[in-house]
């Protein structure tokens, strides 16, 4: 019996300690705390804002409801419009597109005109000029003329008159005609070649020819061996113009895929914009039966008089819907015909658009991995980043090369021809040469090739008779050379933006490819579901009024399957929408939005300005 009794008892110690707290618990009373709670300070209420009368009287006006047509349009007859229709219009005439496209055209004519450092320049120069001076002594004078001049006597120094032939006046008449072209080459070579042809008429006694002519062929060279050779700032500006118009290319096609993917948006909710107004017209139609079957039972006094104001409710809510769809397909209709076309007073505005395309087929989607690559070799933000990378490489060589000491290697040719007509032999140089011995000396005679007109020059310059030749090489070194170093630290920086913007784009197609799919994958499933909860709803609403017509239902009831079955109707249409944007956010994402439509920037935007010329 104790051994019966002794788990008993353990059990019963167990349960009075366990009821026992050791320690103090939250229901216990501290002593810190008042014996009892306290009624709480009433709080004043806040001052209230002094509300004005406003519009004392106003109520909302009776207006009779508006013609449901768009404005600036024809009701009837419609016209229809494809989605290959609208693409192919907004490709022609959209504006963005047709300044996109012009930007392009400028970015090629740019490197026109980059190219105009490498043209060959043509320089003509004719000159003429004529003096008449005084003769400063009897060297440096002319032939004279014979007259009666006043004579000093050599032996008493008193002045006779005499007759003699006195210095002239010194008389000059030059006409030269210079002509030649020079240039540079991409490398850094700058060359130039001349002729300069002179005919010089001088009366001066001692010349010995009068007039003479002069003939001189020009040549040179200036070639780059260190710096300025191979890269230079001409050739960077020139290399930079084409990254530029390559650039420029890249972002017309990212705006004609952004413009393709709006005008297919906008195409596909004008779609559904006119499927809702279906959807709300069929809607009215229903409660507008509801209603006289209503206002028939309420008359012959088998429902009651509430029910058909109910009905009436309904009807006038059902109208303000279908007035607010025809709204949303005036705004559409615009929004897509401002895509479409670019004159305000195209026929197209007064068309009323409804779209023809039937739902478009669905594309078969890849994974992500694929959509990625895809995007990754099609995209035309790929080009935009790979031209950054080009100019930051661009800029590297050209600091690098600046960076060299200065060597140019300069090299000149001069040949020159000369001939003349011979003047007389002045008496005193003549008498000089007839001396008795030994004095006497033969009289010098100019060589017989000097002896002619222009054609006898041109023929000494071109056999080289007279040749001059020059060689030298120039070199400038530059201390501290600040201009290398900072190229140098752009070429660097600007290598690192292109790194990031890389990175960048990647994520940023990564993170579009996962909407995207997403968006897709959503769309379908809840088609899937939008559909069958239409074709419920559409049950439902066929039952309750069967019902009601049974009298086993209230017009309450059938009024609401009225709304659940058009709410139904348009979310199904709302995921439709969904889903064919959603197919066109794809073609965005993974870059064949533009070969699917045929992008040629050849002919975007051509018919911007159709009463234009183009340029040529």
């Amino acid at each position: 019996m104790r051994l019966r009794s002794l788990p008993a008892a353990v059990a019963v110690a167990a349960v009075v300690l366990a009821a026992v707290p050791v320690q103090r618990t939250a229901a216990q009373v501290d002593e810190a705390l008042p014996p009892r709670a306290t009624l709480p300070t009433e709080i004043p209420s806040p001052p209230r804002a002094i509300v004005p009368t406003v519009a004392p009287g106003y109520r909302a006006p009776l207006a009779e409801p508006s013609n449901p047509g768009i404005v600036g349009v024809t009701a009837t007859p419609f016209v229809g419009i494809s989605l290959q229709d609208a693409v192919a219009m907004a490709l022609l005439k959209n504006t963005n597109l047709a300044i996109s496209a012009s930007n392009v055209r400028i970015a090629r004519y740019r490197i026109v005109q980059a190219k105009a450092n490498y043209d060959v320049q043509l320089q003509v120069g004719p000159s003429s000029s004529f003096s008449v001076l005084p003769p400063e002594n009897i060297f440096f004078a002319g032939p004279g003329v014979s007259g009666n001049y006043t004579c000093i006597n050599q032996f008493n120094g008193q002045p006779y008159p005499c007759s003699t032939t006195g210095p002239g006046y010194i008389i000059q008449h030059q006409y030269s005609f210079q002509s030649g072209v020079h240039g540079q080459t991409i490398n850094g070579l700058q060359y130039g070649a001349s002729i300069t042809q002179t005919r010089t008429y001088n009366n001066t006694i001692i010349n010995t020819f009068n007039p003479y002519y002069l003939a001189s062929l020009n040549l040179s060279a200036t070639q780059p061996l260190l710096k300025n050779a191979g890269m230079n700032a001409i050739k960077h500006d020139y290399k930079l113009s084409f990254i530029t118009a390559d650039s420029n290319e890249a972002q017309t096609l990212v705006d004609a895929s952004n413009t393709l993917a709006q005008v297919e948006d906008t195409y596909w909710d004008l779609v559904a914009a006119w499927r809702n107004v279906a959807i709300q017209e069929e809607a009215l139609h229903q409660a507008e039966a509801q209603e006289h079957s209503v206002v028939r039972l309420a008359t012959r006094g088998a429902a009651p008089a509430v029910t058909a104001v109910e009905a009436q409710t309904q009807v006038a809510n059902f109208q303000s819907q279908v007035f607010a769809a025809l709204e949303d397909v005036a705004k559409l209709q615009n929004q897509l015909k401002s895509l479409i076309v670019a004159d305000p007073g195209d026929q197209i505005w007064k068309a009323n658009l409804v779209p023809s395309s039937p739902v478009r087929e669905l594309p078969s989607i890849g994974e992500l991995r694929d959509v990625v690559a895809q995007a990754q070799q099609l995209r035309p933000e790929m080009r935009q980043v790979f031209d950054q990378r080009r100019v930051a490489d661009l800029d590297r060589a050209y600091a690098k090369n600046q960076a060299l000491p200065q060597a140019d290697l300069i090299v000149q040719y001069q040949s020159n021809g000369f001939a003349g007509r011979l003047q007389p032999v002045p008496n005193f140089e003549y008498q000089g040469c007839a001396l008795p011995p030994p004095f006497q000396f033969t009289c010098p005679t100019p060589p017989p090739q000097t002896q002619g007109n222009m054609t006898q020059a041109f023929h000494n310059m071109w056999t080289g008779a007279y040749p001059t030749f020059n060689i030298a090489v120039n070199v400038n070194i530059p201390l501290e050379n600040h201009t290398a170093h900072a190229l140098k630290q752009i070429a660097s920086q600007e290598e690192d933006q292109a790194q990031i913007q890389q990175q960048a784009l990647n994520q940023r197609i990564e993170s579009e490819a996962r909407n995207a799919l997403d968006s897709y994958q959503a769309a379908l499933s809840r088609l899937s579901a939008a559909s069958q909860a239409r074709a419920s709803a559409e049950s439902v609403y066929a039952s309750e009024l069967r019902k009601f017509h049974n009298g086993g239902s209230t017009t309450f009831l059938v009024l609401q399957r009225q709304v659940e079955l058009a709410e139904a109707r348009g979310s199904e249409l709302q995921a439709q929408t969904d889903l064919n944007k959603a197919v066109v956010e794809l073609q965005r994402v993974e870059g064949t939005i533009l070969s699917d439509n045929g992008v040629n920037l050849q002919t975007l935007g051509a018919q911007a300005l159709p009463n234009t010329p183009k340029p040529r």
